[in-house]
């Protein structure tokens, strides 16, 4: 396949173009290269002959336009998105901006594009989401695909947004679309901002490692590789219409993963443990989700996908990555916001 990936820069979207490359597609990374992207995330297929990348924002709709009729994908994959909840708290305009906007621009570019190709049966536009939209869950349960969405957040209520987006699109205008929620991510190049990345450099730089509440916020985690492996699998079997979500089957509290990751540390660099002496409990932010779970049996069940990676594997192959890619995520802490505690207001 002829594969058209937005944000293919960013930290899962450059997981689907290594991924894609190496099993023989032809991929278009679009990317507007903002705060989160990196190139160096997509160095290792810069150089094939089954790459290419268009530096434009999917908010411009004569940029979208012009790469569709250059490239002629057979497969839109849609993850170009701001994703950081803190960031989102601060400032919420660049994520409606990006998130619904951005993906009604890209959906309009898409059906122009289909209709001009003649609808071409094998055509498919496939919107990357997350289990965020869903909103929050008690100790028991699981989200499924039919669960009603409640976003708590501006980050999953701009998500929430475009995937209603998406459903209208086919729904309305027969574009081909499929769908995935996904559950956290995690692994190699991740960008230092996020919860795993920050307790390793945090850790390895013998500062404090900051655990919002109590750290019993529970999220089910999973492999960005995996992940990868199952968004390539929707894209190119799932089923028109159909909406897939995609899990680790690996549930942990927050304080549970970062002493997991301190644990980790310990071993690999025993000159600074015992680690977990620098988790240090902060404000939470507001509107802090408690529980996200995923049930994934109809991506099992229909598409025969699981995960492979257990969370104590991922992580052990996440802290050996960053351990390894010290000139990475050195080069990366410097970007805005990076460091610093946001989501704070109220």
């Amino acid at each position: 396949m002829k594969l058209l990936v937005t944000g293919g820069a960013g930290f899962i979207g450059s997981a689907v173009v290594r991924l894609a490359v190496a099993r023989g597609h032809e991929v278009v990374n679009v990317d507007k290269l903002t705060y989160a992207a990196c190139l160096d995330n997509v160095a290792e297929v810069s150089g094939s002959n089954l790459y290419s990348f268009e530096q434009a924002d999917i908010c411009d709709r004569a940029a979208m336009d012009r790469v569709l009729d250059t490239h002629r994908p057979d497969a839109i994959m849609h993850l170009a998105a701001e994703s950081h909840v803190d960031r989102s708290i601060d400032g919420p305009g660049t994520f409606i901006e990006t998130n619904i906007s951005g993906t009604y621009t890209l959906l309009e570019a898409a059906r122009a594009y289909w209709t001009r190709a003649g609808k071409p049966e094998g055509f498919r536009f496939h919107h990357i989401s997350t289990d965020e939209v869903y909103g929050t869950l008690g100790t028991e349960g699981l989200f499924t695909e039919d669960t009603a969405y409640a976003p708590n957040s501006p980050y999953s209520a701009s998500k929430a947004a475009s995937d209603h987006l998406v459903r209208a699109w086919h729904e309305t205008y027969g574009l081909p679309v499929v769908m995935t929620n996904c559950s956290n991510n995690y692994g190699p190049f991740h960008f230092p901002e996020k919860l795993i990345p920050v307790a390793i450099l945090n850790a390895l730089a013998g500062l404090p490692i900051p655990v919002y509440g109590k750290g019993e916020n529970v999220r089910d985690w999973l492999y960005v590789e995996d992940h990868a492996d199952a968004l390539l699998l929707v894209c190119e079997t799932g089923a028109v219409g159909r909406s897939y979500n995609v899990g680790g089957n690996n549930e942990r509290r927050n304080i549970d993963l970062v002493r997991t990751i301190c644990a980790l540390l310990d071993e690999r660099r025993p000159a600074g443990a015992p680690h977990d002496r620098l988790i240090t409990y902060v404000t939470d932010r507001p509107g802090h989700d408690l529980r996200y779970a995923i049930d994934a049996s109809r991506i099992t069940e229909e598409l025969g996908w699981q995960p492979s990676v257990t969370v104590e594997e991922g992580l052990a192959k996440t802290v050996d990555w960053y351990l390894a890619n010290e000139d990475w995520w050195r080069a990366l802490q410097a970007r805005d916001g990076v460091g610093v505690r946001l989501g704070k207001a109220g």
